[in-house]
């Protein structure tokens, strides 16, 4: 089942609801004939985020009749312009590239240009090269949204932690941390700690480097990662630690299980929706619109609501891909 979001007025000055309505079309044009081949060049599969966009892509494309060939370059760029290499020279009508952590891949992009086929890309938009379109979310803003929500819990002060997926140029990452340092630095009272590892965006990785930080950082008042994946893992090491009543969580994308955890009253107060399904299905709608002529939007930012328990059971989806 495809979840797509409502975001009501947060969406306001992100994405006009006409976009989002070209974008969810279920019409899918001549490409609802089974007339067009998709691939899908996922740079990792390894993490749930990405593994649930790519069922996304594949589920959305089922229902509109488009055939889709994915592949996973398992993290490795060389393997990843192999793939798109290959997909070129079986034929596909274009190419949707999901980047993962990498920053750049020009080779990708450079071959997709040279072939004269349409590239897609979704959540993350490359530094460099050309694209046809691009859908994903305003990071920065997810951030400063979560910072302002952990500035409001702790009123009177207090020392916030901050997990890094990693690696140090990852500009999804430092997007999002930025915003949170945006809402909290200099704020009165208010002590930012950055944990010196990376999670790699893991749930082993945030257990990991929590337990690091609660060894250094024994009065830690909250905690914020740059994904829910890490902020779940951190949640465990704070249990294990018995902290669960002193420290509190704020992550990223709105994964299933941090929305559950949220809804069920525990420490993991809030997260930003990134959604994974949303943008997955969007981008396969966008690669159609642009298969069939259609004037589209370069750059489409996707709302981000933030999710709390006030909310958490409008945006709760057991069924979904993430």
């Amino acid at each position: 089942m495809i979840r797509i979001r409502t975001a009501g007025a947060l969406a306001a000055g992100l994405l006009t609801a006409t976009a989002l309505a070209g974008c969810s079309d279920d019409s899918g044009g001549s490409g609802g004939d089974g007339s067009y081949t998709v691939g899908v060049a996922n740079f990792t599969l390894s993490g749930p985020y990405f593994n649930g966009m790519d069922k996304a892509i594949e589920a959305r494309a089922k229902k509109k009749g488009v055939e889709v060939r994915s592949t996973d370059a398992g993290g490795d760029a060389a393997k990843l312009a192999a793939n798109v290499d290959d997909m070129l020279a079986k034929g596909v009508d274009a190419v949707i590239v999901s980047g993962g952590p990498l920053e750049s891949a020009p080779a990708v992009l450079n071959a997709i240009k040279a072939a004269g086929k349409p590239a897609v890309l979704v959540d993350r938009k490359f530094q460099t090269g050309d694209y046809t379109s691009w859908i994903g979310p305003d990071n920065e803003a997810i951030g400063r949204q979560n910072g302002d929500f952990l500035l409001e819990r702790l009123p009177d002060g207090g020392k916030v932690a901050i997990i890094k997926g990693g690696p140090a140029d990852n500009s999804i990452g430092l997007a999002r941390t930025d915003g949170v340092k945006q809402a909290l630095d200099g704020a009165p009272g208010i002590e930012l700690v950055e944990a010196p590892g990376f999670g790699d965006w893991t749930t082993d990785g945030g257990l990991k480097v929590m337990e690091d930080l609660l060894a250094a950082h024994s009065d830690l008042d909250a905690v914020f990662c740059e994904n829910d994946a890490m902020c779940l893992g951190a949640q465990r090491a704070v249990a294990d630690a018995g902290h669960e009543k002193d420290i509190v969580l704020a992550g990223v994308d709105g994964q299933t299980e941090a929305v559950k955890a949220i809804l069920d009253g525990t420490n993991y107060l809030v997260t930003g929706l990134n959604d994974a399904d949303e943008i997955g299905s969007l981008g396969l709608d966008r690669t159609v619109q642009i298969l069939d002529g259609e004037e589209t939007e370069k750059d489409t930012v996707v709302p981000a609501p933030m999710v709390t328990e006030d909310n958490a059971k409008k945006y709760y989806d057991p069924d979904g891909n993430f």
